[in-house]
C-alpha cells in the first residue's frame, strides 16, 4: 500500500485553498449568503470564485475518499481488487464532475452538451477503440475473478505481483522492484501462479566416485532436518527425485520442495544452501567444473 503522507498533504493544501477562496468570497461579498445557490452575476469574478471553490471542493472530497479507502487493508485479494478499482474510478468521476459542473458555472447548457457528446461519442469511439477495450476488459476481469491485487501472475514472459488494477491498466511488480504497466486489453494468456502450490527446484552435483546408494540412504534424514529449519518457507519436506543428469564433471541430483509462489526463489536459495552444507557433513564435496587432460608421451 502506498504511503498516506502525500495524500494527507494534498488534503491540507486543498483545505487551505478552499478556506482562502471562501474567505475572499464572503469578505468581498462576491458570494451572496442569502442565496448561496445563485452563480450568476454581473461581476465575472463571482463565477471565477465559484469555479475555484467548486474545483477545490470536488478535489477535496475525492482526496478524502481515497484516503479513507487507503485505511482499509483487507487480507482478501478480491476485496483489495475492488478497492483498487474504486480508487481508479474516483479519478475519472472527479474529472467528469469538474468538467460538467464547471461548464454549468460558466453558463453553458450542460444538457445540450451531453446530448451532443452522445452523437460525438459514436465518431470518437472508433478512434478510441483501444481505450474502450481496456475499460470493458478490466470490468469483465473484475467480475470473472481472473486475478486480483496480491496475486502473482505471468503475462507474456513477465512475472510479477499485481499491485494495482485500474479501469484502463494493471500494474505488475517483479521481485526486483520493476513495475510494468499493462493495458487491460493486453492482459491475455494469463498464468495465475497464486492458484496452486509452487515448487522450488535444486540441482546439485556429486562426484562420480561417490557411493550413491550410501548417500541416498542418508538423504531422508537430511530432508527432514532442512524442513525443520525452514518451515516458514517450505510447505512440506523437500523431496529427492533421483539422478537428473550424468554431466561432464558430476552426477547431478534433483531435489524439489513445495512452497508458496511468493517464496519460489527464496525456497530455491535455501535448498541450495542447506544441501551444500548437508552434503559436506556427509563427506560429499560438490565438484566444480574441471577438465582432464591426457598427454601422450609416445613420440
Amino acid at each position: 500500500m502506498k504511503s498516506k503522507k502525500p495524500v494527507v498533504i494534498r488534503l491540507i493544501i486543498l483545505a487551505v485553498i478552499l478556506a482562502i477562496a471562501f474567505t475572499i468570497g464572503f469578505v468581498g461579498k462576491f458570494i451572496d449568503t442569502d442565496n448561496i445557490g445563485s452563480i450568476f452575476g454581473n461581476f465575472s469574478g463571482v463565477k471565477l470564485l465559484y469555479l475555484v471553490c467548486m474545483i477545490g471542493g470536488v478535489l477535496f472530497v475525492e482526496t478524502l475518499l481515497v484516503l479513507i479507502l487507503s485505511l482499509f487493508k483487507p487480507e482478501n485479494h478480491r476485496a483489495r481488487s475492488v478497492l483498487s478499482i474504486v480508487s481508479s474510478m474516483l479519478k475519472y468521476i472527479t474529472a467528469i464532475v469538474i468538467l460538467c459542473w464547471g461548464l454549468s458555472i460558466l453558463g453553458a447548457n450542460v444538457s445540450t452538451i451531453v446530448a451532443s457528446v452522445g452523437i460525438l461519442a459514436l465518431v470518437v469511439g472508433f478512434s478510441a477503440e483501444s481505450l474502450i477495450s481496456d475499460v470493458v476488459t478490466g470490468t469483465f476481469m473484475l467480475f470473472e475473478n481472473q486475478y486480483n491485487v496480491g496475486d502473482i501472475v505471468e503475462v507474456n514472459g513477465f512475472r510479477g505481483t499485481v499491485t494495482n488494477i485500474g479501469i484502463r491498466t494493471t500494474s505488475l511488480t517483479d521481485p526486483g522492484g520493476n513495475v510494468k504497466i499493462i493495458n487491460n486489453s493486453a492482459m491475455q494468456n494469463i498464468l495465475n501462479r497464486s492458484d496452486k502450490v509452487s515448487r522450488s527446484v535444486s540441482n546439485i552435483g556429486i562426484p562420480y566416485a561417490t557411493d550413491l546408494e550410501k548417500l541416498e540412504a542418508s538423504i531422508p534424514a537430511l530432508m527432514e532436518e532442512i524442513f525443520a529449519n525452514h518451515q516458514d518457507i517450505m510447505i512440506a519436506a523437500p523431496r529427492y527425485l533421483g539422478v537428473q543428469e550424468l554431466a561432464d564433471s558430476s552426477v547431478v541430483l534433483r531435489f524439489v520442495v513445495d512452497v508458496d509462489e511468493k517464496d519460489i526463489y527464496s525456497g530455491m536459495r535455501v535448498l541450495n544452501h542447506d544441501l551444500l552444507l548437508g552434503f559436506r557433513k556427509l563427506s560429499v564435496e560438490v565438484p566444480f567444473p574441471q577438465m582432464d587432460v591426457h598427454l601422450d608421451n609416445k613420440k
